[in-house]
């Protein structure tokens, strides 16, 4: 779809990919679809495979990250698309219970260089252990490791909405 007039602006269209496992990256994603300024796609990259690209101005990649990586689907679409993404206004943002720069390098470590130099939006936007999504493995593996005895969740809604902002502006 062509860029049309909407009141006298030109309208834009954004994609927002998604790669989640116990829902931190689809919720950070629809709370996103709801700061942009312009017609925002919502797509759960376990669901949707091929996503022809051509119709979005902006993209958005969103994945959780486990043991240090991101959910395999993110990195497959990174890297079948990833001459193309850097065509387009990008962002990428992680969901992970890290912080600072361990956070921060999980986010570079987990996505194509070109594709972080290019980007116009990177964010750590903290993470979630839900319990009540987990299965008993899961939970065992977070009381040992992490401690943590219950559903806990660190996600920062300044960083949302600091990252809508590049994108608006971008």
């Amino acid at each position: 779809m062509d860029n049309v007039k909407n009141k006298g602006e030109l309208y834009m269209k954004t994609l927002i990919a998604y790669a989640t496992k116990h829902g931190a990256a689809e919720g950070i994603g629809k709370r996103l679809s709801e700061k942009l300024n312009s017609e925002v796609d919502l797509i759960n990259l376990k669901e949707i495979r091929n996503i022809g690209l051509a119709e979005y101005d902006k993209v958005i990649i969103g994945s959780s990250v486990y043991m240090g990586k991101i959910r395999k689907e993110a990195s497959r679409f990174c890297n079948e698309n990833s001459s193309k993404l850097k065509e387009k206004k990008t962002g990428i943002y992680i969901c992970c219970m890290r912080e600072g720069k361990e956070a921060e390098q999980e986010l570079k470590d987990n996505f194509p260089d070109g594709l972080i130099d290019s980007a116009v939006a990177l964010s750590v936007f903290g993470g979630e252990f839900n319990f009540d999504k987990m299965n008993f493995m899961e939970k065992m593996i977070v009381k040992k490791v992490a401690g943590i005895e219950e559903t806990q969740s660190n996600i920062s809604e300044e960083s949302i909405d600091n990252f809508a902002d590049l994108i608006n502006n971008a």
